[in-house]
């Protein structure tokens, strides 16, 4: 069973054939684009964003191939595909990896990581008394975050290393389609080196892909577990300390945001960056998509969003010119704003 192929035909089921399948490449690699942003939330899609930053164009290609050879997509328009009946199957046969969330998680995966391997290697060492080792990362604040993590625990050494061990197996001892092997020959301790990524997908059997995004789907439990129930743990929730969600604006949107803040117009904002209407108008619809609060009223009366929405629901498609045709009053633009704000609710 490969992830990546049952990731790619749930994408595709998600899109209905309304992105062309290069959406997806964007999405897995986490492309910071307007459009990109917009098709996570409207396709419910947002758990799959940038968990594949190192998959390559050739390779997702590929493996795209690959499922069309095996009859299990078909085409229906230009790089535009569906699931034939042998897809839909194979899909409700092969789960997808359970806790993976890159939109919540990904930003501070990595992180997460450093400060679990350095902990654990170091509490290692603690308990056998060793004090001569080189240490396993080598980022200053994650250096930083374990020095003051050991200065404030209250927690005596020598049995440190045993609360953190039982802590490790009480979050992945009940987890769903969880192989603990993927993180464990990873770890370094007390006189034993961690495998490497490619080390460790070759003892297992596992080709890279599969590999990275079964270690991405162990970490991502583990961060979920911390979150939804810290309480009883000592140890492991000092690994979030001090990470907040980051907002998953661009840049660019966020200049217009501080302009749009003090008064301006979109035609004003547009005049003072020296930059197209349509840019403004992508930012526009990134802050629907992100910002609880953001009222879209300004842009389109809600007779309109109303009459898009049904238009929406009716034809079962988030396709801008299907709309469009069917309510030629309405600019693309409006579309667009109004679906990013509501558009990603569950259809009647």
């Amino acid at each position: 069973m490969r992830y990546i192929e049952n990731i790619l035909l749930y994408c595709l089921k998600q899109l209905n054939g309304e992105r062309t399948i290069y959406s997806i490449y964007h999405l897995l690699n986490g492309k910071k684009s307007s459009q990109t942003l917009q098709d996570a939330h409207l396709f419910s899609l947002k758990k799959y964003f940038r968990i594949l930053e190192p998959l390559t164009r050739e390779s997702f290609v590929e493996i795209f191939n690959s499922l069309h050879e095996k009859k299990l997509v078909e085409a229906c328009g230009e790089q535009r595909f569906q699931l034939t009946k042998a897809g839909e199957e194979y899909l409700v046969n092969h789960p997808q990896p359970y806790y993976i969330n890159g939109w919540r998680y990904q930003a501070y995966t990595l992180l997460v990581w450093e400060r679990l391997s350095l902990l654990i290697q170091v509490t290692s060492n603690i308990t056998f008394q060793e004090t001569k080792y080189i240490p396993i990362q080598k980022n200053t604040e994650v250096h930083n975050w374990l020095k003051e993590f050991l200065k404030v625990c209250s927690i005596p050494k020598q049995t440190l290393g045993k609360i953190l061990f039982s802590e490790l197996v009480d979050c992945l001892e009940q987890a769903r389609g969880i192989n603990p092997a993927i993180l464990v020959f990873r770890l370094t301790g007390y006189r034993q080196i961690g495998l490497t990524s490619t080390q460790t997908a070759k003892m297992l059997n596992v080709d890279s892909i599969q590999y990275h995004l079964e270690f991405i789907n162990i970490l991502h439990c583990i961060i979920q577990k911390l979150e939804d129930a810290p309480s009883g743990l000592k140890v492991l929730p000092s690994l979030l300390t001090d990470m907040e969600q980051k907002d998953s604006l661009t840049l660019s949107s966020r200049k217009t945001w501080q302009l749009l803040n003090q008064g301006f117009s979109p035609e004003e904002i547009a005049s003072i960056r020296n930059l197209k209407i349509s840019t403004i108008e992508d930012h526009l619809v990134e802050f629907a998509l992100n910002i609880k609060d953001f009222s879209i009223n300004t842009f389109v009366e809600e007779e309109v969003q109303q009459k898009i929405l049904e238009i929406s629901r009716k034809e079962a498609t988030r396709q801008l010119k299907v709309i469009r045709n069917s309510l030629i009053s309405a600019s693309y633009f409006q579309i667009r704003i109004v679906l990013a704000k509501y558009g990603d609710r569950k259809w009647n």
